[in-house]
């Protein structure tokens, strides 16, 4: 019986909001001839704020590829253990429960992965499995979900740890001045997020069924150009009306499991964008206020790539979570085009039956 836990979720201190990222678009590109309406995207995406791992004056520098992954390494071995602790707590397990990690990142490289330094730094057993996922993008979240499921249902009384570890300032390109790379600059924050699969107990999200799709002849709408500069982020104008097709991918998963995707209790949703969500609200027919804790995050995250599944999710915990049972959806979307999806029933770990 796996079971999805309470995640945890950490940003980082320094912030930037909406009104800052618009003045910055304006005095560094005002000769710009398309700058109003990257102003006008930035402004639609409805993100207030972002958290970014370094001050923005540093944000804005680029000291080159080397330079930043370090930051990325440093950071991330600061921030990262903290996060685990406490969706360990919330898990009810000690790291030495743990069979398996899986790391998600899409902002910075390290190898060996940052699961060989968790794994020695915070005393978890030496023959835990470690799967590092690094090109899925906003989509490893629900893929991190998808194979700790897959893992614990092979292995019934073990327990996987998803950590979801995303620094995207520090992907920023000052050279690159195309409209959607505008728009990503004022659309994408940093976050870091973890929680805990069970194979036994616990309260959350009970997995039942999960799936994924790729959209044909998509992969080069989300992709990364990697120069001696870093990542180049590349963003095809398409992109937002992808929900169309993906919807119908959404539909099918939950008629293999005899549920209806327009009729569950919970979606939890990865926020790429306000057009996102607005459309899989039109193609699913479900009300836009099914994906409230979607839009949560990326008002006051923005787009925190593959850790936004897991903070919308954090969200539905913070409200009380739902009724013994309910019936949910979670899905992440990113590069490929792929869908991660997965189908759930919520689970009171003080109820005995699900």
């Amino acid at each position: 019986m796996a079971t999805l836990c309470r995640p945890s979720v950490s940003v980082p201190e320094y912030v930037i909001t909406m009104e800052e990222t618009l003045e910055l678009a304006r005095s560094r590109h005002e000769d710009h001839p398309q700058l109003p309406l990257a102003l006008r995207l930035i402004e639609n995406t409805g993100v207030q704020t972002r958290h970014i791992v370094q001050p923005i004056e540093e944000t804005l520098k680029h000291p080159g590829f080397e330079e930043r992954n370090k930051v990325y390494e440093s950071e991330a071995k600061a921030r990262v253990p903290a996060v685990i602790q406490r969706a360990l707590d919330d898990a009810e397990l000690l790291t030495t429960d743990i069979d398996m990690i899986i790391y998600v990142s899409c902002t910075g490289f390290m190898m060996p992965s940052l699961t060989a330094w968790l794994i020695n730094s915070m005393d978890f057993s030496s023959d835990t499995r470690q799967i590092p996922i690094a090109q899925l993008g906003c989509a490893a979240g629900g893929a991190a979900i998808n194979r700790a499921h897959d893992f614990t249902t092979a292995y019934p009384d073990a327990n996987a740890l998803i950590v979801a570890c995303e620094f995207c300032s520090l992907c920023y390109q000052p050279t690159d001045l195309s409209v959607g790379s505008l728009l990503c600059n004022g659309l994408f924050g940093d976050g870091i997020a973890a929680a805990v699969v069970r194979g036994n107990g616990g309260t959350g999200v009970h997995l039942e069924r999960n799936g994924s799709y790729l959209v044909p002849k998509t992969e080069d709408w989300i992709m990364y150009d990697v120069r001696a500069t870093g990542f180049h982020f590349l963003l095809d104008k398409r992109v937002p009306g992808t929900m169309e097709p993906l919807a119908p991918a959404l539909h099918a998963l939950a008629r293999q499991h005899d549920w209806d995707a327009s009729d569950l209790d919970f979606y939890i949703i990865h926020a790429g964008g306000p057009r996102i969500l607005d459309d899989l609200s039109k193609f699913l027919e479900v009300p836009p206020e099914a994906f409230r804790f979607s839009r949560a995050t990326l008002t006051e995250y923005g787009n925190i790539a593959s850790a936004v599944v897991l903070d919308a999710l954090r969200r539905l915990f913070d409200e009380g979570g739902a009724e013994h049972a309910a019936r949910g959806l979670l899905a992440g979307f990113g590069p490929g085009i792929t869908a991660e999806m997965a189908l759930g029933r919520w689970r009171d770990g003080s109820n005995e039956t699900v």
